[in-house]
């Protein structure tokens, strides 16, 4: 089971890196953009998944920092942001590749920002969550930049795996 939470850990950060280099080129007032997603414009919703990200390794590890709001803007400017994103995706990678089949298996215990209820699951399935959330919020992104400039860099797994060579066995 560990082999796919290490295909996906890279493959997050490869398809962030191409989506990140893609909105590099936008006008600040094509980033900013309410273009009618759940969190509005490329810059909230790129903030929204730093601070998922966070809270979910918060939960996850015991450390680092857990915003208390989905919505939270961490960072008001894409440079900034972008290395943010970096740290987190590093930091990830790092964290997965540290896994065990018992780690995954393993109980964790949490309470939703959204509804704080408390919430006990293994690991593998929350962390599942994470990376379909990081597919999510990118495929709202790249339709976001779709409409703006007419194109989108491809943020499919496969492209990934032939680059990378992870999966492919």
């Amino acid at each position: 089971m560990y082999a796919i939470y290490r295909l996906f850990a890279h493959y997050n950060a490869w398809a962030n890196a191409r989506l990140y280099d893609a909105v590099a080129g936008l006008s600040d007032t094509d980033y900013r953009a309410d273009l009618g997603v759940f969190f509005g414009s490329l810059h909230r919703t790129l903030n929204h998944l730093v601070v998922t990200d966070r809270i979910w390794l918060k939960r996850f590890t015991g450390s680092g920092d857990a915003p208390d709001r989905l919505d939270a803007i961490l960072y008001d400017d894409l440079d900034s942001l972008r290395v943010a994103r970096g740290a987190e995706d590093a930091r990830i990678i790092s964290w997965v590749e540290g896994l065990s089949d018992a780690d995954l298996a393993a109980l964790i215990s949490y309470r939703p920002v959204s509804n704080p209820v408390d919430i006990t699951q293994p690991l593998a399935p929350a962390l599942s969550h994470v990376f379909n959330h990081q597919t999510h919020h990118r495929g709202q992104c790249h339709a976001m930049l779709t409409r703006l400039t007419g194109t989108a860099p491809s943020l499919d797994l496969a492209p990934f795996q032939r680059e990378s060579g992870l999966g492919m066995s």
